[in-house]
């Protein structure tokens, strides 16, 4: 007699077609337990401005999921038990989160449960299929408080030390003490919001996405996705020196409407400069090929 791991192991026949029916009541049960998590999710979504790219996320990763159906139609579906595992351990994850309050661990334990409900209903091609969507989800869920702050004062740092190198070149006496700008007739404070971690998190998104629709090499999406922390961190400084610069002239323009559309327009100078660096490596790209 088979052992319980080997049967858990085996996997049923190949199934042709996409068992929508299937799909369709798992993905329905799946978001009736999970409603109060993606409810509290979308409400941050909403609130917060670092994740206001959250709402698109799904919505991407849905188009590209549904633009590879072609890729699992000419996959046999062959339904595999053992994502039934990995959704029981997303749902103890969910457990084990809400009892400890962590946001971070109750949030991904959906997206773990999710590759589990593929993996079940189609197999590991299938998985490996929709493994590029399935990533994307990661990048609607915020990252955790304790990563969040390693990573934002260090950017806070870099881009007030950039912002005084800049302003000082121009012939502005400026001081910096840590990530505070004391220029001659204001201080300025280079503080989260302006440590560039919300333009790195939705350029790093959009980097992928736009490597996909663009692109077809695969490794081409992490070399962008690579670019876009030095490309982050050189545009946030240069909104951070603009801003001492113009402030020179009429210190209300360190805040107000004008601060908040320089970091717009910082931001689609970012995605400009993240095009042109993907065009550059496909330049350095085409000639080495064509010299090999």
């Amino acid at each position: 007699m088979a052992s319980g791991a080997e049967s858990l192991s085996r996997e049923s026949k190949p199934v042709t077609g996409i068992p929508w029916r299937g799909i369709l009541w798992f993905l329905l049960l799946l978001m009736v337990c999970y409603a109060p998590v993606l409810a509290r999710l979308a409400r941050q979504w909403y609130d917060d401005q670092d994740m206001g790219h959250g709402f698109f996320v799904p919505v991407v990763a849905g188009y590209i999921a549904w633009k590879r159906k072609d890729e699992l139609l000419a996959v046999p579906a062959v339904p595999n038990w053992w994502g039934l595992a990995i959704v029981a351990c997303g749902g103890l994850q969910l457990m084990v989160a809400t009892l400890g309050a962590e946001l971070f661990l109750a949030r991904s334990a959906f997206i773990l449960s999710l590759a589990g409900a593929v993996l079940t209903m189609g197999g590991w091609r299938w998985l490996r299929i929709l493994a590029f969507p399935l990533f994307l989800l990661c990048f609607m869920v915020p990252i955790p408080a304790i990563l969040y702050n390693q990573i934002t004062f260090p950017l806070q740092l870099i881009a007030s030390q950039a912002a005084a190198s800049a302003i000082s070149l121009v012939g502005i006496p400026v001081l910096r003490e840590g990530n505070i700008l004391e220029l001659a007739n204001q201080k300025l404070n280079v503080v989260e919001a302006c440590s560039g971690i919300r333009s790195l998190l939705s350029l790093s998104f959009l980097s992928l996405v736009y490597a996909w629709f663009f692109d077809k090499k695969v490794w081409m999406r992490w070399v962008l996705l690579a670019a876009t922390l030095p490309i982050s961190i050189i545009a946030n400084a240069s909104r951070v020196t603009l801003t001492g610069i113009v402030s020179q002239y009429d210190p209300d323009l360190a805040g107000g409407i004008f601060h908040y559309l320089s970091g717009w327009v910082i931001f689609m100078v970012a995605l400009a400069l993240l095009i042109a660096f993907h065009r550059a490596v496909n330049l350095a790209w085409g000639r080495t090929r064509g010299r090999s």
